[in-house]
């Protein structure tokens, strides 16, 4: 079975420690850190240290090199840790759908998610930070655009829980869809031989089958997804002082920075 959520007592970059199930291994105080008694830091890191779930199956926001975390979502997440003035322990999770099931298990405090209304009984969102661009890769002489792909016969492959999953949940009408539990597990069920398209962030899927000869990733878009930092519904009063927190980071250049670093493509940074 795999893990829910995989920790890594680190400023993300390090090496990690023990890899026990997050349900099982709860908050605890931190000792010789001074903490910036803030009302963020109150809310987010009571005890210390700040616990971030940090989703890897995100390849447009989080890219893993060696254990070492890059993207905007941990550069975030450090920059976060280092305005409150504790320790960042991320929590590392293979999809979404598993870091929005463990919202009330009180495993980790801040996120970084795409903004979903089914998903809002859960966490509270702030405004988007970025955009990305989802589409499909189907097979060579599959359908030619995101629109064929929602046809009678045609299976596709999806992420139970991702905001895409949610997407074609309310939007395909003649096509099936088959959900794997985590976008890696839907991308190795396609190269294993399993249906006929499989949905995805495009950072993801160019990464996984760039010069794959089996998989033709579509040039159009499924869905433009936002993508904001969330927190437990119990903690909804960290949404504003999230969002000045997201407007400084912003206003320094700090996540357009995050981005070109990482070479991640299809984001776009929206409008304020």
């Amino acid at each position: 079975m795999e893990p829910r959520g995989r920790r890594g007592r680190q400023r993300l970059h390090g090496r990690r420690r023990g890899h026990r199930d997050p349900a099982q291994r709860r908050a605890r105080p931190c000792k010789g850190v001074e903490v910036r008694v803030t009302p963020l830091a109150g809310l987010l890191a009571p005890d210390g240290t700040l616990r971030a779930a940090i989703n890897t199956g995100n390849k447009a926001l989080v890219q893993e090199d060696g254990g070492h975390l890059t993207g905007v979502s941990p550069a975030l997440a450090r920059r976060l840790a280092e305005e409150l003035g504790v320790p960042l322990e991320p929590v590392l999770y293979p999809g979404a759908g598993k870091v929005v099931a463990d919202a009330q298990a009180g495993v980790w405090t801040v996120a970084f998610l795409a903004v979903d209304p089914a998903r809002e009984d859960h966490v509270a969102f702030t405004r988007p930070y970025v955009t990305i661009d989802t589409t499909y890769a189907v097979r060579p002489g599959g359908p030619a655009t995101v629109e064929d792909v929602d046809r009678a016969g045609v299976t596709i492959l999806s992420a139970a829980g991702s905001a895409y999953d949610l997407h074609l949940d309310k939007s395909i009408r003649h096509a099936a869809v088959v959900k794997a539990e985590s976008p890696g597990a839907s991308m190795d069920r396609f190269i294993a031989g399993e249906g006929d398209a499989v949905a995805g962030v495009r950072a993801s899927l160019a990464a996984r089958f760039t010069g794959n000869a089996g998989a033709v990733i579509l040039p159009g878009a499924l869905a433009a997804v936002g993508q904001a930092m969330a927190v437990p519904v119990a903690l909804r009063e960290a949404v504003p002082l999230l969002g000045d927190f997201l407007a400084r980071a912003r206003g320094e250049g700090m996540i357009e920075a995050a981005i070109e670093a990482s070479g991640a493509k299809g984001l776009t940074i929206p409008d304020r």
